[in-house]
C-alpha cells in the first residue's frame, strides 16, 4: 500500500485492466511503472524512442524517484 501511495504522490495511475501497471505522464515524456515480483521496472517513451531500467525494490525511494523524474 505504501509504495501504490508514493506511485500516486508522483502522479502516476493505476491502469484499469492491470492493478500492476501505472502510467506517468510528464510533459516531454510518459512512463509505465510496473510493480513486478523484486523489482520495479520503468519504460519510458518520449519523440518516438523509448527505454527501460529497473530497481530492486531495495533501492531508497529518493533514489528511484529521481532516476523516473530524469526521463529517458
Amino acid at each position: 500500500m505504501a509504495l501504490e501511495a508514493w506511485l500516486s504522490e508522483l502522479g502516476a495511475h493505476r491502469t484499469s485492466n492491470d492493478p500492476c501497471l501505472w502510467l506517468l505522464s510528464m510533459p516531454k515524456w510518459s512512463a509505465e511503472i510496473k510493480l513486478e515480483v523484486d523489482q520495479l521496472r520503468v519504460s519510458w517513451h518520449a519523440d518516438g524512442t523509448g527505454s527501460e531500467c529497473c530497481f530492486p525494490y531495495g533501492l531508497s525511494r529518493g533514489d528511484v524517484e529521481t532516476a523516473i523524474n530524469e526521463g529517458p
